[in-house]
């Protein structure tokens, strides 16, 4: 399976990256610059797309679970001091319902005593009272005027009797403030029963409210089984009104769950059960506040993401075209290279028909210069006629020619001899002229001003014809190439030192920047528009160092060039080096 997935992707990236069928190279280049940009895209940016998003699920999930369980902790505590608040009150009623007769409570000096007591000692009290089993309160110690009620018929009155204890709900009083109520039953040995009843204050469910020290945008209360304010709420209603929040009753675990409050915002609603009485304790927390480190955390990671994609577009756009221009160039010197040797191939050719046809002509005009000269003898010595003055200057023409012509292929053969490096004492002062006999009608043809110096009774070289005349040549046709018509190209020889021969060429052409200067001698450099395949300096400057000369070059733009070969003397140490 892995292997048929490896065949696919790489037929599928062959075949993007397919631009041999397309003719036109600059569309060529511009589609290999897309298709390698969109690869390297592809294989970069998804692999980061896909895992900043499971980054992005799993902090979101992990930094919630953090801000919620503070959260779960907070609401826990909280209601267990409720717990606590209500038990102790019903904790104390119980105590006094065991600690006292029905009789010690029916006086009313007992009842006020203790209900100063739990006033003064305990939070919250607002009244107590005893009710005999018929409901009636026979005994009251409070702010209000509440002997004689009769209780009988009230539901609480019913649930004590089969439970023993009761717990209300939140209830206005007669002063309008919000009260809960305890009540407790106690059974007498001889069946009867009696019960004692307290009210509370809830501003103690308030205060207890207040010490989770929630921020100002949350909200936190208390619910019945209805669902009905049993404290304040700061937002969604007060005392007894409806809430906004299904809250399910009988939830004493913890509880989390999100929706949308009356007032818009997206909230996270937090809410536990208690045991006793039927309340819920409910907190309601914007998703903003909770989440706000998410959120922060959120606007830096995708800062970070788009500015990497930002930077890896650009990286591979760069990377793009710096392959593409190296493919470029690789395709150009291949190119090149495949031209140039079929250049070599055909100066091979070129130079072994230029061998023959030289050997071939070398044997007719030895017998035409034979001839001609037979002839010039005869007629110098025979009487004289009319027209004799005018052979004698036709032969000496034919001679002349024939001497040209025996030049020519002289060179010719001087080029095409030597297949292997031999190295012989050259007169580098002939070799030169020699080449400059080459090049000479193209400079008469242009009007080109050659200026020559050559120091007499120059010391020999120690180096190979053919190559020697190689390098003059390449350097002689790029300063021809340089300067305009009615140009001037110097070449001047000299003793440097007592191991090398300097010649230098010196042209007023266009010249060259030091950026090309730098790069002259590398292979397939060329400042030629059309026609300069790179390679001229770049051999020139291998056979210059193989015979173990140097070459140096100092130019400056649109004032020309001057290229200067040291080559070694044939009586210097480099000689001796090599005999040795």
């Amino acid at each position: 399976m892995m292997t048929r997935a490896k065949s696919w992707l790489y037929t599928t990236i062959r075949h993007f990256l397919s631009i041999h069928k397309i003719s036109d190279a600059s569309s060529r280049y511009i589609i290999l610059r897309r298709n390698i940009t969109l690869i390297m895209l592809f294989v970069t940016i998804v692999p980061l797309t896909v895992m900043g998003a499971i980054n992005h699920f799993q902090y979101q999930e992990s930094l919630k679970n953090e801000v919620i369980e503070p959260l779960r902790v907070l609401l826990n505590k909280t209601r267990h001091s409720f717990h606590l608040f209500l038990e102790e009150r019903l904790s104390m009623i119980r105590f006094i319902s065991s600690a006292y007769t029905f009789e010690q409570l029916s006086d009313p000096a007992t009842l006020n005593r203790l209900y100063r007591v739990l006033k003064n000692e305990f939070e919250g009290f607002v009244d107590i009272g005893l009710i005999n089993g018929k409901g009636l309160q026979i005994g009251y110690a409070g702010p209000y005027s509440l002997e004689n009620k009769d209780y009988s018929q009230q539901a609480w009155f019913q649930e004590v009797l089969i439970r023993d204890s009761f717990i209300s709900e939140v209830f206005m009083g007669y002063g309008k403030v919000p009260h809960i109520a305890i009540a407790v039953q106690r059974v007498e040995h001889d069946g009867t029963y009696w019960m004692l009843r307290a009210t509370i204050d809830t501003n103690k469910f308030d205060e207890i409210i207040s010490t989770m020290e929630i921020d100002a945008k949350s909200d936190a209360f208390i619910v019945n089984r209805e669902g009905l304010f049993q404290t304040h709420s700061r937002y969604y209603g007060d005392v007894l009104g409806k809430s906004p929040f299904e809250i399910l009753q009988g939830a004493y675990e913890t509880t989390i769950d999100e929706t949308v409050d009356p007032l818009g915002r997206e909230v996270i609603v937090a809410y536990a059960s208690f045991e006793k009485p039927n309340f819920s304790l409910v907190v309601v927390k914007p998703k903003d506040i909770i989440l706000r480190t998410w959120i922060t955390l959120q606007g830096e990671m995708f800062f970070i993401f788009f500015a990497s994609v930002f930077v890896i577009i650009m990286i591979v756009i760069k990377l793009s075209d710096v392959m593409v221009m190296n493919i470029k160039e690789a395709e150009e010197r291949r190119e090149n290279a495949i031209h140039e040797l079929e250049q070599n191939q055909k100066l091979s050719a070129i130079g072994r028909l230029a061998a023959g046809v030289a050997h071939e002509i070398n044997n007719p005009l030895a017998i035409i210069n034979e001839k001609a000269g037979l002839m010039k003898d005869l007629v110098t010595y025979s009487p004289d006629f009319e027209k004799k003055q005018r052979f004698l200057d036709l032969l000496t023409s034919i001679i002349n020619s024939v001497g040209r012509c025996k030049t020519i292929t002289h060179r010719l053969l001087g080029f095409a001899r030597h297949k292997e490096p031999r190295l012989e004492p050259l007169d580098i002062n002939h070799l030169v002229q020699e080449v400059v006999g080459f090049v000479n009608k193209e400079m008469v043809y242009r009007n080109i001003d050659l200026r020559t110096e050559f120091a007499e009774d120059l010391p020999r070289v120690l180096a190979d014809q053919g190559q020697v005349q190689q390098v003059f040549l390449n350097i002689l046709s790029n300063a021809l190439s340089a300067v305009h018509d009615n140009g001037r190209v110097s070449i001047t020889s000299w003793e440097e030192d007592k191991r090398n021969v300097g010649v230098s060429i010196q042209d007023n052409g266009s010249g060259m920047t030091e950026k090309t200067i730098q790069r002259i001698f590398d292979p397939f450099f060329t400042t030629k528009k059309a026609g300069g395949t790179g390679l001229g300096l770049f051999i020139t400057y291998g056979i210059v160092k193989k015979l173990g000369g140097d070459i140096k070059v100092h130019s400056r733009e649109n004032e020309g060039s001057t290229f200067t070969i040291y080559l070694p003397k044939v009586n210097g140490e480099t000689d001796k080096e090599k005999a040795e």
